[in-house]
């Protein structure tokens, strides 16, 4: 496992890191098929960090073609221990403005057609996903945004839908009813491998519209939404460099002075017996739950 702790994955509007000293290219083949991207592996004040752009350079893929499943693990099979998602979202609350940015704690899943779990063909599995996002990273990452001065709104719920399209109006006033904080298209699926592979995850949200449920506004469109992004891109590279600047070389286990659970996600929930576990599915996702099964390591037993 190489020395890169620290990845990010950018969204609409942010398909490059600036200011990320390149090192090399990297293109990661994983069980899942291709990545959307090579990574780029480079440092980012000081510590090496590996950058991914969710729908692919030129901005290739839709939200349900996003290869979730081989993102996350070849990330994690770079040595990722947080991973920083930036995303654009709709607003669904009209004190959270085009400009604004949100830091959810929570989702909602309205997708239908994605894969979103590693587990499965003979390995059972069922991590805790009630607080999906990791606290302490999101902590960290609505402190950048507001030392980048981003009016930032802490907690909140993201709702995921499966798009592409936009919603109907009928739609997002339902949502907006069940109070939800935001709306998009792709983070939702990642918090859920990301907890699978016991990676932190927390979201760095960017509005850029208000859906189409405020009467006094435009509905949503992509020309709208495009001249927003390319605001918010400064912004949201900077917010990641505090970001990845705060953050210690390596995260601290759970019950220890800034510590948290998310890596040890998956110590309780591997319900298959190991003696009954196919030796495929393990080689399969040996990156994320090799130490359950390896000699020695923790939960190695049959349970």
């Amino acid at each position: 496992m190489s020395d890169i702790r620290i990845g990010v994955v950018g969204g609409s509007g942010l398909y490059e890191m600036a200011a990320v000293e390149v090192e090399e290219e990297r293109r990661v083949e994983t069980p899942f098929g291709h990545p959307s991207d090579a990574f780029v592996v480079g440092r980012l004040e000081g510590r090496r960090v590996a950058f991914l752009p969710r729908h692919g350079r030129g901005h290739r893929l839709l939200p349900t073609e996003i290869p979730f499943r081989a993102n996350l693990w070849a990330f994690k099979s770079l040595g990722v221990e947080r991973l920083i998602s930036v995303s654009a979202v709709g607003s669904m609350k009209l004190a959270y403005a085009p400009g604004h940015v949100v830091v959810p704690d929570q989702f909602v899943d309205r997708t239908r057609h994605r894969p979103d779990t590693f587990f499965g063909d003979g390995l059972a599995a069922h991590v805790s996903l009630a607080d999906p996002v990791c606290p302490l990273l999101a902590g960290v990452l609505a402190d950048a945004a507001e030392a980048a001065g981003g009016t930032v709104h802490r907690n909140g719920t993201y709702l995921c839908m499966e798009g592409p399209q936009f919603s109907t109006r009928a739609e997002s006033n339902v949502y907006r009813g069940w109070g939800v904080d935001v709306i998009g298209m792709t983070n939702l699926q990642e918090a859920k491998l990301a907890r699978e592979a016991e990676i932190c995850y927390a979201t760095l949200a960017m509005v850029t519209d208000y859906d189409c449920w405020h009467e006094s506004e435009e509905a949503v469109s992509v020309e709208a939404v495009m001249a927003v992004l390319r605001a918010n891109a400064e912004l949201g590279q900077e917010v990641v460099r505090r970001a990845v600047a705060a953050l210690g070389e390596g995260r601290a286990a759970a019950g220890s002075p800034g510590g948290c659970g998310c890596g040890e996600a998956l110590a309780f929930a591997l319900l298959t017996d190991r003696s009954a576990v196919p030796a495929e599915a393990v080689e399969r996702l040996r990156p994320i739950l090799g130490r359950y099964f390896d000699a020695g390591g923790v939960g190695s037993e049959a349970g």
